[in-house]
């Protein structure tokens, strides 16, 4: 299980994957793949650094922790692959995308385009036991998230971070709002889409902080 990202986060994390508590974090992770069924697949669990290098990321979306039903979650916050029903709360993203940039929802759910187009899907916890939510939480993934925001944070460059639900929202304090802008609304899953998730128009409002900072907008059609 050695961590191996093919771009410049894995310089920029690899202190964190040397310390006792990441080394504790992957023996956890090996017993648990070792008996459990466990989402993402061991290969994709850095999916969104590999997609996203560091140098690239213009808009951050952080969810909480991985889909944990078969065959969704595929490394990427809130994207599954291509031939996989799309999930409650991702229907809700595109319905938001639809009524903030007249965006057709496309009929499926891979954001690996996103990705490529610099949006950072990262979630706090990058791990998850099959039908069993935030089940991987507080095992040292919340340490190495936290890191790979604040160095996003210290970057020159301004970029956008939207915070979806409470557990994306407690990073907030590690973001110089100073110099980035960061986008808060409830989590878009049908228990909590309704209490201000829908309305909130996030990719507008992130092209137009990247348009006003001199920075290419992110394309949100997904073919």
């Amino acid at each position: 299980m050695a961590v191996k990202i093919n771009n410049d986060w894995q310089e920029l994390l690899q202190d964190e994957f040397e310390q006792p508590y990441y080394k504790e974090l992957r023996a956890f992770l090996k017993k648990e793949y070792g008996s459990e069924t466990i989402f993402p697949p061991m290969n994709h669990i850095f999916e969104a650094f590999q997609r996203t290098p560091f140098h690239k990321v213009k808009v951050v979306i952080l969810g909480q922790d991985p889909y944990h039903g078969q065959g969704q979650a595929h490394g990427l916050s809130f994207s599954v692959q291509k031939g996989v029903r799309i999930p409650p709360s991702l229907q809700n993203i595109y319905k938001e995308l639809e009524e903030d940039l007249g965006i057709q929802p496309p009929r499926h759910g891979d954001l690996t385009k996103w990705a490529e187009e610099g949006v950072l899907l990262l979630n706090t916890v990058l791990t998850v036991r099959e039908g069993q939510a935030h089940s991987h939480r507080n095992q040292g993934w919340e340490r190495i998230t936290d890191k790979a925001i604040e160095l996003l944070g210290e970057r020159d460059e301004p970029m956008v971070f939207i915070l979806w639900g409470k557990p994306a929202q407690q990073k907030e304090g590690l973001i110089n709002e100073m110099k980035h802008f960061v986008i808060k609304a409830p989590h878009p899953s049908p228990l909590s889409a309704h209490r201000g998730f829908f309305g909130s128009r996030p990719f507008s409002k992130a092209n137009e902080f990247l348009k006003e900072n001199d920075i290419e907008p992110v394309d949100w059609t997904l073919s």
